[in-house]
């Protein structure tokens, strides 16, 4: 398997990681459970941090996708 075949496997599921763990923050978040929800921003979070990290998604948008996801937090409480 080619190098770049074999990243692409691994950054595609990091991402899509990203996206379900997003879905399940806003999921437990529009449900009102707002410990729930503060540790489900505290792992998306982290996860965000890791890809940006290592580079599979730019630092920028992983920033400002906390920052929307907190947003949402903030306005919960």
């Amino acid at each position: 398997m080619r190098s770049s075949a074999r990243k692409h496997l691994a950054n595609h599921s990091v991402k899509s990681r990203l996206k379900t763990l997003q879905r399940t923050f806003l999921s437990v978040a529009a449900s009102g459970k707002k410990d729930d929800a503060t540790a489900a921003y505290r792992t998306v979070s982290s996860a965000f941090d890791k890809a940006a990290k290592t580079g599979i998604i730019h630092k920028a948008t992983a920033n400002r996708k906390k920052s929307r996801l907190a947003a949402y937090l903030v306005k919960l409480k």
